[in-house]
C-alpha cells in the first residue's frame, strides 16, 4: 500500500509538472520548448549561464520566429516575453493600470523589502506621489556640491597609478567612489570607501548582490507570506540589522541636534517631520535610504566601469569627449557646475551608449493585476502572469540600433533617435513605474567620468580579457573579470 501510494504522488507530481508546462500551448501563445521541472531555466540556474546571455538569447530566438511575444517558463512559473516596442508601450504607458506591480518580494516583516521598486497596488501609488518632489532637477541642483566633493578622492585614486605607471584595475575604485556619494547623499555619512576599502558601510554594500541570482529564484518559489512567517531576510539578518540601525541612528542624531545637510534623508526627514503631519513613517525611510543605496551605488559604478572600458578602446570618442568637457568648462570660468554638466550633449551620448550597450538591468518585469486581452489577438492574459520587457534585447537589435556590437554615441544623435520606435531604449524602465532615480543616477555617473577624461587619459592594458564576459551570479548586468587600464595624466 505504501509504494502505491509513493507512485499514486510521483504520478500527479509528474502530471502536475507536465501541465503546468503546457500553459502557454492551451493559450495558443508560442512556447520556448520547456524542460521537466526547471522549464527554461536550467542554464542559468546549473549551468551558470549569465542571466543577460539567456534573455538576450530568447529574445532572438522570438524576434527571429516574427513574433511579437512568446511564452517561456521559470520553473513551473509561466513569462510571457514582449519584445514588440508598439505592445511594450501598451503595457508599460497606456494600459499602466493592468500592469502596475513587479511581483516582486515585499513583506512588512522584512523592512528593506517595502521600498519603492518592490511595493505594489496603492502603497506604490501613494509612496511615489510622496516622494516624486525628492528627485526633481532643483533637488539635484541642490545635492550638487555634496557629489562633487567626493570627485577629489577620486581623482587621488587614478592619479596614484598615473604617477606610479602601474596598471590600473577600475571596477573597485568606481563602486567605492559611487559607495561614498551614495553614503553622503542618502545616508548623510562620510563612508571614505576610497580611502579605506574595507569600511563596513563597503562590505555591508557588496554583501547585498551575493547570490543575487538564488535569492530570485527562492522568492519565486516558496509563497511571500510563509517566507514571512519563517522571519526571513532577503538580504540576510545582518544586513537588516545594519542598514536599519544605521538610518534610526542617522534620524535622531538630526533631530536631536537638528543639524542640516544638502542630501537625500534631510528631504525625506521634512517628510517625516512635515507641519501638516507626518507624510513618511521612520520605516518608509529606511527602506527607500537602503534601495537608493542599493540603486546608486551599484548601477553607477557598473555604467562607469563599462563607460570608461569602452572610452579606453575608442581613443576618438575619448578625445571628443575630452575637448567637449574642456569647451564646456571653459564658458564656465573652469568651474565643474551643475549648468556645465547639463550642457555636455556629446557626453550625454556616451553615457546613452554606455546604458544601451550595458543596461545596468537587463530586463524590467511587470505582473497583471488582472485579465488583459492582448490588443489585436484573441490572447488573453490570466491575472497573475509575469510579463517581461527584456531591455537587452531591445538594445542589441540591429533593427533599431546598426551594428549593436560597436560602440557608437551617434546612436543617440537627434535624427537616429528620430528614427526609432518609442520604448526601444529602455535602461531605466518606461511609464510611470520608471526609476525614480534616474536623474540622479546619470549625474553622478557623468561627474564621475568628467572629473577622469578631463585629467587623465586611459588606455586599455592586455591584462583585459576582450569581449567583455558576465558574471554568471548576478541578475544584474555585472561583470565576469576587472577592467585594467594604463593611467597617463593629461
Amino acid at each position: 500500500m505504501f509504494y502505491l501510494v509513493i507512485f499514486a504522488v510521483l504520478v500527479g507530481v509528474l502530471w502536475y509538472l507536465k501541465r503546468a508546462n503546457q500553459y502557454w500551448k492551451r493559450q495558443g501563445i508560442y512556447q520556448a520548448e520547456p524542460e521537466l521541472f526547471f522549464g527554461n531555466s536550467r542554464p542559468v540556474v546549473l549551468q551558470g549561464k549569465p542571466y543577460c546571455y539567456a534573455l538576450l538569447e530568447r529574445y532572438q530566438q522570438f524576434k527571429k520566429a516574427k513574433l511579437r511575444y512568446g511564452g517561456i517558463y521559470l520553473f513551473t512559473i509561466p513569462t510571457l516575453v514582449v519584445i514588440d516596442p508598439a505592445l511594450i508601450k501598451q503595457m508599460l504607458l497606456k494600459d499602466f493600470n493592468h500592469f502596475m506591480n513587479r511581483g516582486l518580494y515585499h513583506t512588512p516583516k522584512d523592512v528593506l523589502s517595502m521600498n519603492l521598486v518592490n511595493i505594489e497596488d496603492e502603497l506604490w501609488r501613494t509612496l511615489r506621489t510622496k516622494l516624486t518632489p525628492t528627485f526633481t532637477s532643483g533637488k539635484m541642483k541642490m545635492m550638487f556640491e555634496t557629489l562633487l566633493e567626493k570627485t577629489v578622492g577620486l581623482e587621488r585614486s587614478f592619479g596614484e597609478y598615473a604617477d606610479s605607471k602601474e596598471v590600473c584595475p577600475i571596477r573597485d575604485i568606481l563602486a567605492r567612489f559611487t559607495t561614498d556619494i551614495i553614503g553622503s547623499c542618502a545616508f548623510g555619512i562620510e563612508c571614505n570607501s576610497l580611502e579605506n576599502p574595507d569600511n563596513v558601510f563597503r562590505q555591508f554594500g557588496k554583501r547585498v548582490f551575493e547570490h543575487s541570482k538564488w535569492k530570485v529564484v527562492l522568492v519565486s518559489l516558496i509563497p511571500w507570506w510563509l517566507l514571512g512567517m519563517l522571519n526571513y531576510k532577503e538580504d540576510g539578518v545582518e544586513v537588516a540589522n545594519f542598514f536599519s540601525n544605521l538610518v534610526k541612528d542617522t534620524i535622531s542624531y538630526r533631530e536631536k541636534t537638528g543639524m542640516e545637510r544638502k542630501d537625500f534623508m534631510h528631504l525625506l526627514l521634512e517628510l517625516k517631520n512635515n507641519a501638516s503631519g507626518q507624510i513618511l513613517t521612520e520605516n518608509e525611510i529606511i527602506a527607500q535610504c537602503y534601495i537608493f543605496f542599493l540603486a546608486g551605488f551599484e548601477t553607477s559604478s557598473t555604467t562607469l566601469t563599462f563607460a570608461l572600458s569602452e572610452l579606453a578602446q575608442h581613443q576618438d570618442i575619448q578625445s571628443k569627449l575630452r575637448d567637449e568637457i574642456e569647451t564646456t568648462l571653459a564658458q564656465h570660468g573652469g568651474k565643474l557646475t551643475y549648468e556645465a554638466v547639463m550642457k555636455m550633449t556629446y557626453l550625454e551620448k556616451v553615457i546613452n551608449e554606455t546604458l544601451r550597450r550595458y543596461p545596468p538591468v537587463p530586463l524590467t518585469q511587470r505582473v497583471a493585476t488582472s485579465k488583459y486581452h492582448i490588443p489585436g489577438t484573441n490572447h488573453v492574459l490570466d491575472k497573475g502572469v509575469v510579463v517581461q520587457i527584456p531591455i537587452w534585447g531591445l538594445h542589441m537589435d540591429p533593427e533599431y540600433y546598426p551594428n549593436p556590437e560597436v560602440f557608437n554615441p551617434e546612436h543617440f544623435s537627434e535624427e537616429n533617435k528620430a528614427s526609432r520606435p518609442d520604448f526601444t531604449f529602455l535602461p531605466f524602465g518606461e511609464g510611470p513605474r520608471m526609476c525614480i532615480g534616474l536623474r540622479f543616477g546619470k549625474l553622478q555617473t557623468k561627474v564621475g567620468l568628467i572629473s577622469l577624461i578631463r585629467k587623465y587619459n586611459f588606455t586599455l592594458n592586455e591584462k583585459t580579457k576582450i569581449p567583455l564576459e558576465m558574471a554568471p551570479s548576478e541578475i544584474v548586468m555585472a561583470l565576469k573579470d576587472d577592467v585594467w587600464v594604463n593611467v597617463r595624466r593629461i
